[in-house]
Parts: C-alpha cells; structure tokens; sequence
C-alpha cells in the first residue's frame, strides 16, 4: 500500500496490552477553583486593530 492509503486488512487482529493492576487516570484530581485576570498594555481598540493588522500581513504573504 502507499502512503496515506487505507487498507481495513491491516486493522484487524489488532491486540492491545492493558496491564490489569493499572490505575485509571483521574482527570479531576487536580481541579483548581479560582480566577485569573491579565492587564493589557493598549485598549480594546489598539489590540483589535493591530489583530488586524497581522491578519491582512497574512492576507499579503
């Protein structure tokens, strides 16, 4: 087969090793309540505008 092509024959007897005495990860375990606050160095305006700015430099390109 070439590369990138699919072939289902080569999916199957596929086997996965689980070991059973592992532990299944806890994805909560290290939830965080709290806030989280930046202050920007220009207004809402200057960082729209210079958003823009970069869009149409990659417009350009």
């Amino acid at each position: 087969m070439g590369f990138g092509s699919y072939d289902e024959s080569e999916q199957k007897d596929q086997s996965v090793d689980e070991d059973d005495d592992s532990e299944a990860v806890n994805v909560h375990e290290e939830d965080h309540e709290g806030e989280v606050s930046f202050e920007a160095e220009g207004s809402t305006e200057d960082l729209v505008g210079r958003l823009q700015e970069m869009k149409d430099e990659d417009d350009d390109e």
